[in-house]
């Protein structure tokens, strides 16, 4: 689709997705994991983050490295976008079996290789695994739909919707004390 009344161009004239729309289908992937992440880590596995371990850094310092954590998402989201749009995957059903497989297989590997070197407990490897792999079916999930949609606006605020949901899920979960917040 070519450039008209200002909509962002969809695809180049071969048929591929414009440099345009994979950096803002990335984008939108990256986005996904931030609500995704803090409702599994800061939600459903926050009670690993808080067993005593000399593995893991203290929880306030922990807090103040989150930003890079975020920033190893963007490389993941980076590679997704790239592998899924040189395979021509697209749709969220293809995109999530994608995204798992690749998680599971970075992340496995990353766990296996913490396994052998670290302290850390098999509930921390386990909980990082699962969450990890969660996060990259998810990014695969938005990739492929992101492709596969005409309104990546829409689409886009619907992502920042879930989001908020999840976040908002998470502090609710944290206030009525069904997941711990504190050590």
């Amino acid at each position: 689709m070519e450039n008209q009344g200002g909509r962002s161009q969809i695809t180049s004239l071969s048929g591929e997705p414009s440099r345009r729309r994979l950096l803002l289908v990335g984008l939108v992937g990256w986005i996904a994991t931030l609500g995704v992440d803090l409702f599994l880590n800061a939600g459903v596995f926050a009670w690993v983050f808080f067993e005593p371990s000399s593995f893991l850094l203290p929880p306030e310092e922990m807090f103040l490295r989150i930003p890079l954590g975020y920033l190893s998402f963007l490389l993941i989201t980076g590679l997704v976008v790239w592998l899924m749009s040189s395979r021509s995957i697209t749709g969220w059903r293809a995109g999530a079996r994608f995204g798992v497989v690749l998680g599971a297989v970075i992340h496995g590997a990353g766990v296996l290789g913490m396994a052998s070197v670290s302290t850390a407990s098999v509930s921390l490897l386990a909980a990082w695994f699962v969450g990890q792999t969660l996060q990259t079916g998810v990014v695969g999930a938005v990739v492929g739909q992101g492709f596969a949609t005409s309104n990546l606006r829409r689409f886009g605020l619907l992502v920042v919707v879930l989001d908020i949901v999840l976040i908002g899920t998470t502090f609710a979960l944290q206030s009525i004390g069904i997941v711990s917040n504190t050590p």
